[in-house]
C-alpha cells in the first residue's frame, strides 16, 4: 500500500530533472541575445560618434578651400558600399581617403551629369589637376555603375580613353578622380548649349570637327575590338565626349558600359539586359528586341557625327514633330538630297563637297535601323579618315592656287569653298560613276550600293 505514493514521488521527480537544462537553455539563449543586441548598439552608437566627430573635425578644418556639402544621408547602407568596395582595383589605380579629396578641390563645379556634379582640383601638391566626379543622393546612377566605370576605366588604357586617376569610398561617399580635360565636352563647343556665350567663343572649324570625330571613333574602336574583351559602351554622346587643351577628343563616362560577347565564340551575339541609354541616341533595334551589340554604339556615334555636323540637339521637342529626333531628321534629308540644308551654318563653306559626300554616307550608315546593315567602328574610323584626306587635299590645293596672293595667308578655319550652295552639295549624291541614288531604289539595293562605295576604294586597315 505504500509503494503508490513513492512510485509518484520519483516520476515528479524525473520530470523536474528534465525541465531543468531547457529552462537553462532558454535562460542562455536569452542572454546570448542580448549580449549580441548589445555589441551591436555599442557599435552603431560608436560609428555615429566617430561620424560626427570627423565632420565637426572637417568643418572646422581652414586648410580647406572647399565647403562641402554633408555626406551621401545613409540610405546607401555600410553593407552595400563595403560589398562594391572589396571588389575594386586599388592595385591598378589610387584609392583617395574622403580628407584628401576634400581638401583637393576649390569648389568650382565644372560640369554636372547622370552621376553627379564635377569639380575641378589639384593633388600632388597642385603637380596635378584633376576632376572629381561626385555621386549626388538624386541621382539615378548608384553603387553599381560606381563599381563598373572604375573597373573599365581601371584596365583600359588608351589615347582616346579618359584616364582615371583613382576613387574614394569612405563615409557613404562615392568619388572618381580622373584626369582634367580643360576643354570640357564637345557639346560645349558646337554653340547651342549655352548661346548667350557664343559671342566670346569662336566656332570649331570643320577640321576641328573632324579630328574630334575621329579621335572618339578611335577610342570606341579601341573598346570593341583593341582590349582584351569586347567592351560596349552604351552612353556614347556629345557630353561624354571630353576634350583636353590640345582638342584631343576622349571617351569617357563607363558607369553603363558592358562586357559584350567574345568573337568567336558560340554561345549568343549579343547580351540580354534592361535597355539604358539617352534619349535621342538609344539604338531603336536594342531597344525593340533589348539585345545589345556593339552595333548600338555605332548608332550612337552616327548620331553623334550628325549631332557635329548640324550643330543641333540629338532631341529637340520645340521643333516641329517631323524634327525632334535627329537622327530621323537626317535619315529624312539624306534619302531626299536636302542634307544641305541642315547643316551648320558656321560650317557651309569649310566643306568641300567630296570631303561632305563621304562623312553624311558614314554617319547615314551608322544609324540604320537593323545593326547587321550597319558598318563596325573599324569601318567608321577608316570612313573619316578618308573624310579628312579629302578635306586637306582641298585645302591644299586652295592654298597652293592662292600662294602667289600676297595677303593669302589662310588658316583651317578660315579657307571657304565658293560653290553654288544646293547644287554644288547636292552633288555629293551622286557616285564615281555618275550613277544617281533615286529613290526607287530598294532598301537593299541601297544597302549594298552605299556599302560598296563606302569600303570600295579602302585599301588600308585603320587600327
Amino acid at each position: 500500500m505504500n509503494l503508490t505514493p513513492l512510485h509518484g514521488n520519483n516520476r515528479s521527480s524525473s520530470s523536474s530533472h528534465h525541465l531543468i537544462p531547457i529552462i537553462g537553455g532558454i535562460l542562455g539563449a536569452i542572454l546570448v541575445v542580448a549580449l549580441i543586441s548589445s555589441i551591436y548598439f555599442i557599435i552603431i552608437f560608436r560609428r555615429k560618434k566617430e561620424k560626427q566627430k570627423f565632420m565637426k573635425t572637417m568643418s572646422k578644418d581652414d586648410t580647406s578651400k572647399l565647403k562641402w556639402i554633408s555626406p551621401l544621408d545613409d540610405s546607401r547602407s555600410n553593407a552595400t558600399t563595403a560589398s562594391v568596395i572589396s571588389s575594386l582595383p586599388s592595385d591598378l589605380c589610387r584609392c583617395f581617403s574622403f580628407a584628401q579629396v576634400r581638401v583637393s578641390t576649390n569648389d568650382l563645379i565644372i560640369g554636372t551629369g547622370g552621376f553627379g556634379k564635377v569639380y575641378k582640383g589639384s593633388i600632388d601638391d597642385g603637380a596635378t589637376i584633376v576632376a572629381i566626379k561626385r555621386l549626388t543622393t538624386t541621382s539615378k546612377q548608384g553603387a553599381r555603375e560606381f563599381e563598373t566605370e572604375i573597373e573599365m576605366l581601371s584596365r583600359l588604357r588608351h589615347v582616346h580613353l579618359v584616364f582615371l586617376i583613382g576613387y574614394c569610398d569612405e563615409h557613404g561617399e562615392m568619388i572618381i578622380v580622373y584626369e582634367y580635360m580643360p576643354r570640357g565636352t564637345l557639346q560645349d563647343h558646337l554653340l547651342y548649349k549655352n548661346p548667350e556665350r557664343s559671342e566670346n567663343q569662336t566656332p570649331l572649324s570643320w577640321k576641328q570637327r573632324l579630328m574630334i570625330c575621329l579621335g572618339s571613333a578611335r577610342g570606341l574602336h579601341y573598346l570593341h575590338a583593341g582590349a582584351k574583351q569586347l567592351i560596349i559602351h552604351r552612353d556614347v554622346k556629345s557630353t561624354n565626349i571630353l576634350l583636353d587643351d590640345k582638342w584631343t577628343a576622349k571617351v569617357s563616362d563607363f558607369g553603363l558600359s558592358k562586357v559584350g560577347p567574345t568573337p568567336g565564340d558560340m554561345g549568343p551575339t549579343h547580351v540580354s539586359n534592361a535597355v539604358k541609354g539617352s534619349v535621342g541616341y538609344l539604338d531603336p533595334e536594342y531597344y525593340r528586341r533589348q539585345q545589345l551589340t556593339e552595333k548600338s554604339d555605332v548608332y550612337s556615334f552616327g548620331v553623334l557625327l550628325f549631332e557635329v555636323l548640324c550643330a543641333r540637339f540629338a532631341m529637340n521637342p520645340n521643333l516641329p514633330k517631323q524634327q525632334v529626333n535627329l537622327a530621323v531628321w537626317a535619315r529624312y534629308n539624306y534619302k531626299n538630297k536636302t542634307l544641305h540644308t541642315i547643316v551648320n551654318p558656321n560650317l557651309t563653306w569649310q566643306i568641300t563637297p567630296e570631303c561632305l559626300r563621304k562623312f553624311q554616307d558614314v554617319a547615314e550608315m551608322c544609324i540604320r535601323e537593323h545593326g547587321s546593315d550597319c558598318p563596325s567602328m573599324g569601318d567608321v574610323v577608316w570612313g573619316i579618315e578618308f573624310a579628312l584626306q579629302l578635306q586637306e587635299t582641298a585645302e591644299k590645293i586652295t592654298q597652293n592656287n592662292l600662294s602667289d596672293d600676297p595677303q593669302g595667308e589662310i588658316s583651317d578655319s578660315t579657307i571657304s569653298f565658293k560653290h553654288d550652295g544646293a547644287n554644288a552639295l547636292g552633288s555629293m549624291y551622286i557616285d564615281d560613276e555618275s550613277t544617281t541614288l533615286n529613290d526607287d531604289f530598294s532598301d537593299t539595293k541601297m544597302v549594298d550600293m552605299d556599302t560598296k562605295k563606302f569600303l570600295g576604294s579602302r585599301t588600308t586597315t585603320f587600327n
